[in-house]
């Protein structure tokens, strides 16, 4: 038996992390929707739900045009990476498909193409296109090839095109990427915080690592293999950290002290971290979710225009590398449950609980 509270509440929340579960069927209008339908929503009591298309095409009501409820998620999904597949060797090439060739290749129109693709895979094919070539960029740099010949041979038609990204895209120039941060000097110091080992390291651009662990040396190893090339000058204390290390560094640090401590509601610290476009477009609303409060993957979606890309917002949060900075733990499931978190559903509830003491 389906809850209709809770249906009720994935309808309003467009959870698109619900569709094949349940359907809704809109009386006043005779058609079923998927839970995830970017139509407008109905009143409550127009409403009924199905556990299957079959159900409510008995009751007389025919599938949305729309979001299409017939048409299952797997198939899409799997049109969708075939499309994929084709941007990233079409990339390569140099050859960067139009949105025209996409569409006669898929059967759909450009409007539905692009709402499919940004719901299922979570950009839209141009961003995928660009997010596939600095992922070339990064495979070939690690290669060791020559910094111009990786960029040509990832599909670039220019250098100044990657150069102009790659502060948000990789958080070093290529050359120091190339080099596993061969030449970067990155500060850092791990201390104890209300919630466990903390970790902190900053370039001379910013945070580039802001992680909990168990212990110092699991932290510090951590950090080594993201940057296995770079200077690292690590400190480990029991007690309150005293800046005894780069002027920039101290600043951060004593600003997450006092934030994880109630003191500090708004953290505004530069991040110097790898990055997709959407990525960024996620990791910028985390940013603006007031302390104390919480968003629910769904509502996190909606905010940013991509309301079906629930699982694609979740991956996000997962790929975070700098916690609290980009407080991905003020992200929830819609039902009130915690979700995941990559550093431990304890420290989730921790760091929740914290600012919940300190409105």
């Amino acid at each position: 038996m389906l809850d209709e509270r809770k249906c009720w509440e994935a309808v309003l929340e467009r959870d698109a992390s619900q569709n094949g579960r349940f359907y809704f069927g809109v009386v006043t209008t005779g058609v079923y929707c998927r839970p995830s339908c970017p139509a407008r929503r109905p009143r409550r009591e127009n409403v009924r739900f199905y556990e299957a298309p079959e159900a409510a095409e008995r009751d007389g009501l025919r599938a949305c045009l729309r979001c299409r409820p017939r048409e299952t998620d797997s198939a899409l999904g799997a049109q969708m990476a075939e499309l994929c597949d084709f941007i990233r060797s079409s990339a390569l090439l140099g050859e960067p498909p139009t949105l025209e060739v996409l569409c006669r290749r898929a059967g759909m129109t450009p409007f539905r193409l692009q709402r499919v693709f940004r719901a299922v895979v979570g950009m839209t094919p141009r961003q995928y296109l660009q997010a596939s070539r600095f992922e070339a960029l990064k495979q070939n740099l690690r290669k060791g090839e020559s910094v111009t010949d990786a960029i040509y041979e990832s599909g670039f038609g220019s250098s100044s095109r990657v150069y102009e990204q790659t502060g948000e895209r990789l958080g070093m120039t290529p050359a120091e990427y190339r080099a596993g941060g061969r030449g970067l000097a990155i500060s850092s110091v791990s201390f104890e915080s209300p919630v466990g080992r903390l970790m902190v390291a900053a370039t001379d651009r910013g945070l580039c690592f802001v992680q909990f662990g168990d212990s110092h040396e699991e932290l510090l190893a951590r950090l080594r293999s993201e940057y296995p090339e770079a200077m690292i000058e690590a400190s480990e204390t029991s007690e309150r950290p005293e800046p005894a290390f780069p002027a920039p560094l101290d600043r951060y640090v004593e600003a997450l002290r006092k934030h994880l401590a109630g003191e500090q509601p708004h953290l505004d610290l530069p991040v110097a971290v790898r990055a997709t476009a959407f990525e960024q477009k996620v990791w910028s609303y985390l940013q603006s979710i007031p302390y104390g409060e919480v968003r629910s993957y769904s509502a996190v979606a909606e905010a940013i225009g991509q309301p079906a890309a629930v699982r694609a917002v979740a991956r996000a949060c997962a790929a975070n590398r700098v916690a609290v900075v980009i407080p991905c733990h003020r992200v929830i499931r819609a039902n009130g449950d915690l979700g995941g978190y990559r550093w431990g559903l304890e420290r989730k509830r921790g760091l929740l609980a914290g600012e919940a003491r300190h409105p």
